[in-house]
């Protein structure tokens, strides 16, 4: 893409409504723009990264054999009625009528709306184990919107559902999701705790909570200082969950069972929230299905959240600088952002040669053709955040090579035209 004719409107002053690093951040990087309080329409940059960050969610769901589909975000008010939610909720859920005076809402969950589709067309237990998932956006009406999409009213979430025959099977569903969501984060190039955790209006009798420690979390978390040592190849839930982490409200100093410099005290962003609540809503909405022996089970559920969209900012809290963002190749919007440091026809043609060829390499690059002075080029090309930066400027010239840099480390080396585009094959 070259920048001339890409939507990028960056901003060189921070906005004063913004508290902290990401949401500083993607509104100077032009990733978003608030519409109104806690909404945000999501700008190309933004838009880019969160579909990176969808492809892996999904990818991770389809591995354990979930199925993708799409729920409405708006959604009657007797399911919710059926489950006994719908007055316990509280004022978080946006409440409306349509034009035939019948009550309904915007979707803050949707355990109601997936049960009804499996009532409808599951009966019998030969159809289970079955997992479906979306990644779609909800509306909470928090009372104190702040931290940009880290905490706004509409958010963008993948949330999964189990059903299962039994207790046992559905505690092997939800271990099987535990570790997606282990391969997920690591994916994604961040470190997630798990933590046991309170059920909250979800309901159940297990749940796991998962925070990118960050200055700028919103509450305490309690962990085993084993954890910030831990490899990938440790991740299962066999083997975290015989360490100690818990959220704030779980943590008990009285009956915590390490101490000292063993126990790290931080603060957590929570990106992930599973939960096992059994046959909660599978009795309250009368969903049966025939057992082995030919009597009527209600199946065991269990639901599984990510949030898509606080993912973007709870990368940049653990990846940014005084110069902007650092994005994980893994869902930077743009791999390479070629930059023309000269603005003279010579390097305007090889810069463009090469965005040609990576372009037809299918490496994703982002092409700062503007008629604008080399610093402006860098200044922006360091708050977007792109992995790597190639750039076209007196060496080019002289002896034929580009500086290539790498934005989270700042090493730079020199490199030949053809050498430049092995590299990044």
């Amino acid at each position: 893409m070259r920048l001339s004719q890409y939507f990028l409107p960056t901003l060189k002053e921070t906005p004063s409504e913004a508290q902290i690093a990401s949401h500083r951040l993607m509104l100077r990087a032009g990733m978003i723009n608030q519409t109104t309080s806690g909404i945000y329409t999501w700008l190309p940059l933004g838009e880019l990264v969160l579909k990176r960050i969808d492809q892996i969610v999904a990818e991770e769901q389809d591995r354990i054999g979930c199925f993708r589909i799409t729920m409405p975000t708006i959604q009657p008010a007797h399911l919710w009625q059926e489950s006994g939610r719908y007055d316990d909720y509280g004022k978080e859920m946006l409440r409306i009528k349509d034009r035939h005076d019948r009550e309904m809402l915007y979707g803050p969950t949707h355990e109601e709306v997936v049960t009804d589709v499996v009532r409808q067309y599951v009966s019998s237990y030969r159809q289970l184990p079955l997992c479906l998932y979306q990644i779609h956006w909800k509306f909470r009406d928090e009372i104190r919107p702040r931290f940009g999409v880290m905490r706004g009213r509409e958010f963008y979430m993948k949330d999964a559902y189990s059903f299962d025959v039994d207790a046992a099977s559905a505690r092997v569903s939800y271990e099987k999701m535990y570790n997606a969501y282990l391969r997920t984060f690591a994916r994604l190039g961040i470190k997630a705790v798990p933590m046991r955790a309170d059920s909250g209006a979800i309901g159940g009798d297990l749940s796991h909570e998962f925070h990118v420690v960050a200055d700028t979390g919103e509450s305490a978390v309690y962990y085993d200082k084993t954890f910030e040592s831990i490899t990938e190849a440790d991740y299962s839930m066999e083997k975290l969950s015989k360490l100690y982490a818990v959220s704030d409200e779980k943590h008990d100093p009285d009956t915590c069972p390490i101490s000292g410099d063993q126990l790290i005290s931080r603060r957590g962003i929570e990106v992930g929230h599973i939960f096992y609540f059994g046959t909660k809503y599978s009795k309250s909405m009368n969903l049966k299905v025939t057992g082995e022996d030919g009597k009527p089970i209600y199946p065991e559920m269990g639901s599984y959240g990510i949030g898509v969209s606080r993912l973007v900012a709870a990368i940049i809290e653990s990846s940014h600088d005084e110069h902007g963002i650092i994005w994980p190749e893994q869902v930077a919007p743009f791999r390479v952002g070629l930059i023309d440091a000269k603005n003279n026809s010579e390097t305007q043609a090889i810069s463009t040669q090469l965005y040609e060829k990576f372009k037809n390499a299918g490496v994703s690059v982002l092409y700062d053709d503007r008629d604008e002075r080399a610093g402006i080029k860098f200044s922006d090309i360091d708050l977007i955040g792109l992995p790597w930066q190639v750039i076209i400027g007196g060496k080019t010239l002289t002896n034929g090579t580009v500086e290539v840099k790498n934005r989270s480390t700042g090493a730079r080396e020199d490199l030949s035209l053809d050498e430049v585009l092995t590299k990044f094959l």
